[in-house]
């Protein structure tokens, strides 16, 4: 049970939402009609590939253990240890340690789900295959991709190495979401800013919660009039969606908070406490704020294994249609974001879905 200080009904109307929905393009559609291949060797065949065993992945390989039969599935996932990173947010704010989002992969592979660990290299869809580390070719049937994001802290000057100070986290990385704790506990006086970058990102509500959760941690402490809170987006609006960016607007008033827009991290000083941000409608302009805790939303893209893939549009991202995330030119092919899904895709429901930069 979370404590009662984060029990805030108004943020939580307006962030939530089902996020583990499932891949409409396949609940909706029969098997029949699309693209196929010819049966291989069990071993290297299987009539459900699903590339990535996060949270989209996991999910999916389970929904299509009960169409085709658990021995019929795979799931592509190199990692020995699988994070559920939803719970990350409440990790930054002090409601949950990290190590209740670990489990070992194989404790949540679906039973009877083939897990092969191991990474993807290359796609080959003309002949319905991929091939992984060390050259070995998996054929299938009907292939989902569910990689997910990257994070890209490298893009940001000063970054990762700045986290090795103190006052900075971001939630993002497993690597870095306690330093965000530490940081919100830390807090003494002075600017607390949290970011949003100029990419598509996976949760576009992620960077503002923990934003209000830290609003109402300070609240409870009495530290609250000692912080100057600032939330500085590359966007033009707070949120994408009107209905939702209403509520938020509401609540950022009635808060106190500090909203700067087209304004985008390009560079921390961590040894001197300082961000330095981009104007977006002044390209090459900056502005130096000094902090006294900084959450990082780092840059995000495709995963490298998606760039000029001939999967991949020409940004990097699965060519699919943005309505079944069914794929434009190779119809057993599916995108699945799971919680994940990039903020450039027009397609809202609330938490996890799409912003659109205006």
């Amino acid at each position: 049970m979370l404590p009662t200080y984060w029990k805030m009904s108004p943020v939580g109307a307006a962030l939530s939402c089902s996020c583990l929905r499932p891949l409409a393009a396949i609940q909706k559609k029969s098997f029949l009609g699309l693209h196929t291949a010819a049966r291989c060797a069990a071993k290297d065949y299987y009539e459900v590939l699903v590339l990535g065993g996060g949270s989209g992945g996991i999910a999916m390989s389970a929904r299509m253990k009960r169409k085709v039969g658990a021995g019929n599935v795979a799931v592509v996932e190199p990692s020995k240890t699988h994070y559920y990173q939803p719970l990350w947010t409440l990790v930054g704010a002090g409601a949950k340690h990290v190590s209740a989002s670990a489990r070992p992969t194989e404790r949540v592979m679906p039973e009877g789900v083939e897990w092969i660990k191991s990474r993807v290299t290359a796609f080959d869809p003309d002949k319905n295959c991929v091939r992984l580390e060390n050259d070995v070719k998996i054929s299938y049937k009907y292939l989902i991709i569910a990689l997910g994001i990257s994070l890209h802290y490298e893009k940001i000057k000063g970054l990762p190495e700045g986290f090795h100070h103190p006052k900075i986290g971001s939630n993002y990385s497993v690597h870095t979401v306690e330093k965000t704790w530490k940081a919100l506990q830390d807090f003494k006086e002075g600017n607390a800013i949290f970011t949003f970058p100029n990419t598509p990102v996976k949760c576009a509500g992620a960077p503002q919660k923990i934003m209000y959760l830290s609003e109402a941690y300070w609240r409870k402490t009495g530290k609250r009039p000692k912080a100057n809170i600032m939330f500085n987006t590359s966007l033009g609006v707070i949120f994408g969606v009107k209905k939702y960016a209403d509520a938020l607007l509401k609540i950022i008033e009635e808060r106190n908070i500090a909203v700067n827009y087209k304004c985008n991290l390009v560079e921390v000083r961590a040894d001197k406490q300082e961000a330095v941000f981009e104007n977006l409608d002044k390209p090459g302009e900056t502005e130096v704020h000094e902090y006294e805790m900084l959450h990082v939303t780092p840059p995000m893209g495709p995963p490298d294994v998606l760039i000029n893939s001939p999967v991949s549009d020409e940004i990097g991202w699965v060519d699919v249609n943005k309505e079944t995330l069914q794929h434009k030119k190779y119809p057993n092919i599916f995108w699945y974001w799971g919680l994940h899904q990039p903020s450039n895709i027009k397609n809202c429901c609330g938490c996890s879905c799409p912003i659109w930069s205006a």
